[in-house]
């Protein structure tokens, strides 16, 4: 079985690598940056170069220093988002499905609204009746668009625990006078850790995508630097139009690889929890010595199966009267 533990992975543990760069970069980045991403004094525009590795903005402006600089806020943000977010959806999803009744109604309303109300419209006005100065708060940020990516995650909770409240495991913590709460988060809630763990991973991809959005149409405050912002002046100065393309492919592949690397560890999840997915990480020398094909074919998913115990007695065939 060792073959198959998920840090075997090489989707987990490529994804492990580049989501941890970027959690590095997010402490160190701003120290590692070369000049102040706001100083101006070098010449405009100028292309990627040994002294400026992304060259500069139409301002004069390190692109470089920018994007080491951006790390941090726009982790920040999806971080504290993710976590606030899968808390409320752990809180309202196993006590709906635990207590039911009234409290599952209500709470299932609550969760139903957060669902029908669009996110990004939400978010655009609350942001909009913001101070200025909360508009630069990357921890605020993070707890408003919490907000809108709860639900989600708490009607999948829910049906989970609507299905183990029954089993026996639970039925005899309730018997022996286990208090409701122990019951919910000390026996129900460890069952649910890989969909716990695969509704974090989506819920922070939700929150990067929602604050580079905020940031790209000039909601947040220009003042501090992250992605979005990048991407915000870019376009405004018709950077994609002009052929500057040093100055929005940076802060674009950032992106895209801190949501390549929470997909990878979204598939390794999958891969453990799914008995029938097991194979599917699984280097070609494994699989030859497993017993299983080199390639997949297209609809059969690969299943390993043990070894037979040799001290199990062979079942008699059949004799023909």
């Amino acid at each position: 079985m060792k073959a198959l533990r998920i840090p075997r992975s090489p989707k987990v543990i490529l994804g492990l690598i580049i989501l941890g760069f970027f959690l590095i970069l997010m402490i160190v980045g701003p120290y590692l940056a070369p000049f102040s991403p706001d100083d101006t004094s070098f010449a405009p525009l100028l292309s990627p170069s040994m002294h400026h590795w992304f060259g500069t903005t139409s301002l004069g402006q390190d692109i470089f220093s920018q994007t080491l600089v951006g790390a941090r806020a726009t982790m920040i943000v999806a971080l504290v988002a993710g976590l606030v977010a899968t808390t409320l959806s752990i809180v309202v999803g196993v006590s709906a499905g635990y207590i039911s009744g009234y409290t599952d109604d209500g709470l299932s309303l609550i969760s139903n609204v957060f669902l029908a109300l669009p996110g990004l419209p939400l978010l655009i006005v609350i942001d909009s009746y913001l101070p200025t100065t909360s508009r630069s708060n990357s921890l605020i940020i993070g707890l408003i668009i919490s907000l809108t990516g709860w639900a989600w995650g708490a009607r999948v909770l829910r049906a989970q625990t609507m299905s183990l409240r029954n089993r026996d495991f639970v039925e005899s913590s309730r018997i022996i006078g286990e208090k409701r709460l122990r019951i919910m988060f000390s026996e129900i809630a460890p069952n649910l850790l890989p969909i716990l763990a695969s509704s974090l991973l989506f819920t922070i991809l939700y929150s990067i995508g929602a604050y580079v959005t905020l940031a790209y149409i000039g909601l947040t405050s220009t003042s501090v630097w992250n992605w979005g912002t990048m991407l915000f002046w870019a376009q405004s100065n018709n950077a994609p139009l002009s052929g500057e393309w040093y100055w929005f492919i940076p802060p674009g592949i950032c992106i895209a690889l801190v949501g390549t690397s929470l997909a990878l560890l979204n598939f390794g999840i999958d891969e453990f929890i799914n008995p029938r997915l097991r194979a599917g990480g699984l280097s070609s020398r494994q699989r030859r010595r497993l017993g299983l094909p080199r390639r997949q074919r297209l609809g059969v998913t690969p299943v390993r199966r043990g070894a037979p115990n040799p001290r199990r007695a062979p079942v008699p065939e059949p004799v023909n009267s």
